[in-house]
This record gives C-alpha cells, sequence and structure tokens, in this order.
C-alpha cells in the first residue's frame, strides 16, 4: 500500500505552502481548497488541483472533507469505415490515485494514495485521523 499523509497548519500563510518538496501546493490551490470548505461545491466545476495535479472532486462531507479521484486523460481515436460509421475507443477520465483532505480546527490532513490503495482505505485513515485530533483539540 502507498498512502502519504501531509498535515498543514491553517495558519500558515500562503507565501509558505510550499514546505513539503513532494506536493508543492500553490498558493492559488492552497486558497481555493480554503474555500471550498467555506463553500462547498466551489471545487466540482474546474476541478482540483494539487501541485499542478488535477483531480476531480467526488462525494466528500461538507465543510469536513474533500475527495478527489486524478483526472487521467485517454484521447479517443477515431475509425470511419464510411460515412455514417464511426468507431471510437473508450475514454477513461478517472486514474487510480486520489487525493482525500480532512479539516480539523486548526489543520488540514492530506492523503494521497496510488492505485494499490483504494480510495475507500485512504479515506478511513485520513478521516480517522482527522476525527482523532479533533478530539484532542487540533
Amino acid at each position: 500500500m502507498f498512502l502519504i499523509l501531509f498535515l498543514f497548519s491553517l495558519y500558515l500563510s500562503y507565501v509558505n505552502v510550499h514546505i513539503f518538496p513532494i506536493l508543492q501546493i500553490k498558493p492559488e490551490e492552497f486558497t481555493a481548497i480554503m474555500s471550498d470548505f467555506d463553500a462547498p461545491g466551489s471545487l466540482a466545476t474546474n476541478g482540483l488541483y494539487l501541485g499542478g495535479t488535477k483531480f476531480m472532486v467526488i462525494q466528500g462531507e461538507p465543510g469536513a472533507v474533500i475527495r478527489g479521484k486524478k483526472v487521467s486523460f485517454l484521447f479517443a481515436s477515431t475509425i470511419c469505415y464510411n460515412a455514417s460509421l464511426f468507431l471510437y475507443k473508450k475514454i477513461d477520465f478517472q486514474g487510480s490515485s486520489g487525493v482525500t483532505i480532512k479539516k480539523t480546527n486548526m489543520a488540514l490532513i492530506f492523503g494521497i494514495y496510488d492505485e494499490s490503495m483504494t480510495g475507500g482505505e485512504c479515506n478511513m485513515v485520513v478521516e480517522r485521523l482527522g476525527d482523532y485530533l479533533c478530539d484532542q483539540g487540533f
């Protein structure tokens, strides 16, 4: 299994969000994430970006959890046998990796997983850790 957990203090200035070189969240990405916690659904239209990587926002808990699947684009090829018949290769817009972001009173917890782990497993780890930190006043 592969799971990377990051813990960001909500009190970090937007300039200092590059503290983890693996993730490298841009200030505008951090702002968009915080905006989605305040106004759930704001990331649904354009997607969630982390370090320039796009994630499609999927079911979450408004104001508490944001979940995303990595977006991978496969281009469809069209084969024309005659003027009225077209065959298309299947297009897969969902990758097999993703992210779960849990907001606590004082922090954001980022769980990033790859194809060796399911989204449900990542959600469970991140959300339980977040619930524990909330119970501890963090």
